[in-house]
């Protein structure tokens, strides 16, 4: 039976009416709490302070999603008495790899940050560097508001919010799908046919950046992969030991990735793009399929696209494994709060979680970023993008979603992935000796963990 749009937004939208009345009793209480009069004018005396506010949003494709935040930040700007926010953009994984991972361990982090979930939430929490938000949330009455806040909650203590969710999949042209004569490919034989299809147009079948710092563009495409032949208990069981890298799933995995290079099913220039540019060859027509998260909807859609009313969407095909069906889901990228916070900056933080995390600018995360909402109770889907719609019907037709692997797993192992991938597209290891690699490191992560 075909479901419509989000599976588990689908299931939540009859709790609507009480999500709705929770929102509109948490402005009342903000403003009680930030110190303003009734007029919502500042207290004499108050000091003036500055927080710096950490975010990813520097991309032109995340215009609409930093307009949000700006709006965001000016509301809670006018009703915390002297609070100046100063917003500091930095690129996702200089922020997640570089600069938060020295800050953590000196320290210094800022009082408001861009936080990936899973292991760097655990790893950060462990240290007392994250501000634990379970009360902060009860204050607010958001607590039972959001679909899943697992990969931000250790040991019971919640530890960050995710800004949105996402699924990861093909999107394709449907045009030159046609022109090729290739049909959506459900299994892993049809995707090969596919591929050889576009390949022998002329076509490009799949684009990709991962050159320099973007090595981890190929590895979502590399864990749809070993989670579909190997199942998600799979990658579950690699911190503990319970599996290893080099299990007959993952060097399989590595072996067809090596096909798709070595038949050049993955763009020839592979390692000489950055991930903004792989995708531009999809959005430009350049390409066929790309593979990527929800969150790619923008960039497809956007004013730079010609493919907006070609493009479609479905899940990483079966396999015969025991992952078929599964889709790679979840809510990993969001916010997180320092434990060091001043009682004036957390009157700050308590005021911009409550601007931030409404069902108003759920909404638009929705209809205007085109990404999943990291919130129950969306009701009003009016002006949300087709394809975003189908991106829905392919999570809520799937057997289950499993996380990131690099939720799972420690930082280093995620590091070592990328640079082993990057080297397995460009033929300077072999996939035998790659999932070697791969678990000599996790055995020392494991050893060091212990």
């Amino acid at each position: 039976m075909k479901k419509r749009f989000l599976l588990l937004i689908v299931a939540v939208l009859l709790t609507m009416s009480a999500l709705t009345g929770c929102s509109s009793s948490t402005k009342s209480d903000s403003s009680a709490a930030n110190g303003t009069d009734q007029t919502g004018n500042a207290a004499e005396g108050t000091k003036s302070f500055n927080m710096v506010l950490r975010h990813i949003h520097i991309r032109d494709t995340a215009k609409k999603s930093l307009e949000i935040l700006q709006e965001t930040v000016k509301k809670t700007e006018s009703e915390v008495p002297g609070l100046t926010f100063v917003l500091d953009g930095v690129e996702d994984a200089v922020n997640r790899d570089v600069k938060l991972k020295a800050e953590m361990a000196a320290g210094t982090q800022p009082p408001v940050f861009s936080l990936f979930g899973g292991a760097d939430t655990r790893n950060y929490s462990k240290a007392g560097r994250l501000l634990p938000l379970n009360d902060i949330l009860k204050e607010l009455n958001i607590q039972d508001s959001f679909f899943d806040l697992r990969e931000f909650t250790v040991d019971g203590q919640i530890y960050g919010l995710p800004e949105s969710g996402y699924i990861e999949g093909f999107f394709y042209n449907k045009k030159l799908f046609e022109q090729a004569e290739a049909k959506v490919p459900t299994n892993w034989d049809e995707l090969v046919t596919a591929m050889e299809q576009l390949k022998s147009k002329g076509i490009t079948p799949i684009a990709m950046g991962a050159g320099s710092g973007d090595g981890w563009v190929i590895n979502m495409l590399v864990n749809s992969m070993f989670v579909a032949l190997g199942g998600p208990e799979l990658q579950e069981g690699f911190a503990t030991g319970a599996t290893k890298w080099t299990d007959p799933a993952v060097v399989e995995t590595f072996k067809r990735i090596r096909m798709m290079v070595d038949k050049q099913y993955i763009d020839p220039n592979v390692l000489g793009l950055k991930f903004p540019q792989g995708q531009a060859n999809f959005y430009t027509g350049k390409a066929a399929m790309l593979f990527d998260g929800s969150w790619a909807v923008n960039a497809i859609s956007g004013e730079s696209s010609t493919v907006k009313a070609d493009t479609g969407f479905f899940r990483f095909p079966d396999v015969g494994g025991p992952g078929d069906g599964y889709i790679n889901g979840g809510w990993s990228n969001g916010y997180g709060f320092s434990a060091t916070v001043k009682d004036q900056e957390l009157t700050a933080v308590k005021a911009f979680i409550n601007n931030f995390y409404n069902q108003e600018n759920q909404k638009r995360t929705l209809v205007e970023t085109s990404q999943i909402p990291a919130m129950k109770g969306i009701s009003d889907l009016q002006g949300a993008n087709e394809l975003i719609k189908t991106i829905g019907e392919a999570q809520g037709s799937a057997k289950g979603a499993f996380p990131a692997f690099d939720s799972l797993v420690q930082p280093k192992i995620k590091v070592t992935l990328e640079s082993t991938m990057q080297q397995l597209l460009g033929g300077k290891i072999e996939p035998e000796k790659a999932a070697e690699r791969m678990q000599k490191i996790q055995d020392e992560a494991n050893t060091e963990n212990k």
